[in-house]
């Protein structure tokens, strides 16, 4: 896509309070549903009060403790993992067509903005080619999973800045036994909280040259 004049706007919104994983959940279905090969692409920039999503391949038994976490069926690749606060979310709703990419490029540019924010300050993560999502020192600190509707994503990543540990203690991550998770703050003393990580997210998507015009609208 080398001609400005194709490429598309993205509008980035940006949550500043806990919003509601249910809530979203049925937004972006609905956003996904509805639009058209005009509508431009969104990224959502956000942090959910504790919730446990299944991911369509998901199982109850990788649900190991039973806790007042709800539990929210989702339709979202993967398996089971944890939401809350002190965790960017971030949701593509990305016409893939559009942008020339497909499932993998996706997969791909996902893990490595995250792998990209973390070398920022100086963690050296990496992703694994047989486990999505993005590792350092064999503990996972960013997870993702994607549903692809028509050519057109929806759902999105998930990276620990200082969130509590508790609620992946509670399930198998991802559906991997005796997983550890990991967070930003366990690696760096002055870590960057979630506006930095924002910024950090909006720079890279004004810079990323797939869009030629990034707009980003408070929530």
């Amino acid at each position: 896509m080398n001609d400005a004049v194709l490429k598309p706007t993205l509008i980035i919104r940006k949550y500043e309070s806990l919003t509601p994983y249910q809530d979203r959940f049925v937004e972006m279905k609905s956003f996904t549903e509805q639009r058209d090969q005009d509508t431009p692409d969104q990224l959502w920039l956000l942090q959910h009060p504790p919730v446990l999503t299944q991911g369509q391949a998901g199982k109850p038994e990788h649900i190991l403790i039973q806790s007042d976490i709800p539990i929210v069926q989702s339709d979202r690749g993967g398996q089971v993992t944890w939401h809350g606060p002190g965790q960017l979310v971030i949701y593509f709703m990305f016409d893939l067509n559009r942008l020339g990419w497909n499932v993998r490029t996706l997969v791909s540019y996902a893990e490595n903005l995250m792998i990209s924010l973390l070398k920022k300050y100086g963690i050296d993560a990496y992703a694994k080619p047989d486990a999505p999502g993005v590792y350092v020192t064999e503990r996972k600190i960013g997870s993702l999973g994607f549903k692809i509707r028509k050519g057109r994503s929806y759902h999105g990543l998930a990276l620990n800045i200082d969130c509590d540990l508790f609620g992946f203690h509670t399930i198998n991550p991802c559906g991997y036994a005796g997983l550890e998770m990991i967070r930003i703050c366990d690696l760096v003393k002055n870590y960057p909280d979630f506006n930095q990580l924002c910024t950090d997210v909006i720079d890279h998507f004004t810079n990323s040259g797939y869009f030629s015009d990034v707009q980003v609208i408070p929530q």
